[in-house]
């Protein structure tokens, strides 16, 4: 589910001064979706130091509209691994017990196809001649396992890093999969945009659109240790400028201008941080020997606030709504100088920033990592904070 950025350092059309249109939106419209990926390694079927066990008896349910079950990954001939990352027979029951469980919370399941590394698998099935047989295959798996719909995690997804034919093969598996099944929840999760490097729009997210009911921007892992860079946030709300080249509104903006309706179109919440060594903040010059030593499972939010944090190098940048560990002396297991990651407040900035724009909710990767069973009275507290910014209490 991450995503990788290719790097480059010219201004193609958007730069720092983009900014969606963030107006106050009636309170009438829709209520904002809550998306949160689940998946097999943080299941509690293996131990693993890295990866918190999230039991499904302690899913916090009210806080999401959706939970998204993974990964199943496809095969070149449009065949599936059905493993969720467990194995053959206890993935498959893991994934429809989750299902049935968000489905007596009156919630919604959807399944996650794909994720970071699949590409070859995707391109494969999707094809002309293996996408019949792969959409019988995805309508049948999610059928065994009671979800609702798919999430078509297709990595990457964009104008540089996609094949020749990965656009025309993507409508089309859409399309086949809207016109077999109407009604089904059909999402696809894209990736946040560099302002060095991108044009200013991009139709493609503007026509498929219609097929899909949330286009959700991957807006977490946003930093990059090289090509230009300073260090940076991994979720910077503003602030974007020639070495700091990402934030959520840079990205919203991007693909508004392509043509996805705002109502549609989702933003990221990573439960995780990104590590860093030698510097010890943003907006530093990256020298030999610094950068990013870790991020996703190793720095899940259970993992930072039960051993990295401290009021003493606790920071927050009121311009990218962002919170910040940092120091000079190595802190935590793995010795960071700088840890960027989400807390309430940054979660509260990103839910009012949705409403201001009209857009349609939210994702989280992954709520596992938000997990904390050491808090016995808010062991979902950054689950509780997403709920309490994307549902505010009239």
């Amino acid at each position: 589910m991450r995503f990788i950025f290719v790097i480059a350092f010219v201004c193609t059309g958007l730069c720092a001064s983009a900014r969606a249109d963030e107006t106050v939106f009636a309170s009438s419209f829709e209520p904002a979706w809550v998306l949160g990926y689940h998946v097999g390694y943080q299941s509690g079927f293996y131990t693993d130091p890295e990866n918190n066990a999230y039991p499904t008896n302690k899913i916090d349910f009210s806080a999401l509209s959706h939970i998204v079950i993974g990964p199943v990954v496809p095969n070149t001939n449009g065949t599936l691994d059905t493993t969720f990352s467990i194995d053959a027979v206890n993935g498959p029951a893991w994934a429809t017990a989750v299902a049935a469980a968000a489905h007596t919370a009156n919630r919604k399941a959807l399944l996650m196809i794909g994720g970071a590394g699949a590409i070859t698998g995707w391109q494969g099935a999707a094809s002309n001649l293996h996408r019949a047989a792969f959409v019988t295959n995805l309508l049948n798996e999610m059928d065994a396992v009671g979800a609702d719909g798919l999430d078509l995690d297709w990595e990457p997804l964009d104008v540089f890093n996609s094949s020749a034919t990965d656009y025309a093969d993507f409508a089309a598996l859409a399309q086949a999969l809207r016109t077999a099944r109407p009604g089904m929840v059909l999402t696809v999760p894209v990736g946040p945009i560099n302002i060095n490097y991108y044009p200013s729009s991009d139709p493609f997210f503007g026509t498929i659109a219609p097929l899909l009911d949330r286009v959700d921007i991957m807006t977490y892992d946003m930093e990059w240790d090289a090509g230009g860079w300073d260090s940076w946030f991994s979720s910077a709300l503003h602030g974007e400028s020639g070495t700091t080249p990402t934030s959520v509104n840079s990205s919203v903006a991007y693909y508004l201008a392509s043509g996805v309706p705002r109502s549609k179109l989702g933003v990221g919440i990573g439960f995780y941080g990104v590590c860093w060594q030698g510097v010890t903040g943003p907006h530093q010059t990256i020298g030999p020997g610094a950068g990013i030593i870790g991020s996703d499972n190793t720095y899940s939010y259970h993992n930072v606030v039960t051993q990295y944090y401290s009021a003493a190098n606790y920071h927050y940048d009121a311009t990218a709504d962002a919170p910040w560990l940092g120091s000079a002396t190595p802190f935590g297991p793995n010795g960071c100088n700088f840890l960027s990651y989400e807390n309430a407040s940054s979660v509260a900035a990103k839910g009012a920033y949705a409403t201001r724009n009209g857009l349609g909710g939210t994702i989280i990767w992954t709520i596992g990592e938000g997990y904390v069973p050491e808090n016995v009275v808010q062991e979902n507290a950054l689950l509780e904070a997403v709920n309490a910014a994307f549902h505010p209490t009239p």
